[in-house]
């Protein structure tokens, strides 16, 4: 991991341990990711980005105290208890939005929006 990632997690380091793990996981599955660090987010491209992180500084009503925000892009709108909002900034494309509590919550399900929203950005 680098300096500036673990900088990005100053203002809630309890989510570290699941950033990490959804990290691992990530490369391990995609090789060829690129992880980029900005202010509000840390985004992994392939080249395009696919997935994004983030931290809850914006909390809407309802929302766990401490989680990560994990975010991808897909073909299609996914519906499913975990993702609390998807939008459609553009026709065929759609943005979803989950939180993660725990490093075991870097599941099977979540590998597999991030697989398929790998594979949505490498023909967009």
């Amino acid at each position: 991991m680098t300096a500036d990632e673990l900088l990005f997690f100053d203002p809630m380091p309890q989510v570290l341990p699941i950033y990490d793990t959804l990290r691992e996981r990530l490369l391990a599955a995609c090789p060829d990711v690129e992880i980029k660090v900005s202010k509000t987010q840390i985004s992994f491209k392939n080249p395009r980005i696919f997935a994004m992180v983030s931290l809850p500084l914006h909390r809407r009503k309802g929302w766990p105290e401490v989680c990560l925000v994990v975010s991808f892009g897909l073909g299609r709108q996914a519906v499913s208890p975990r993702i609390v909002s998807s939008v459609q900034p553009y026709p065929g494309r759609w943005t979803h939005h989950t939180l993660i509590e725990q490093p075991e919550s870097v599941d099977d399900e979540l590998m597999a929006w991030l697989d398929e929203a790998y594979g949505f950005a490498k023909v967009k």
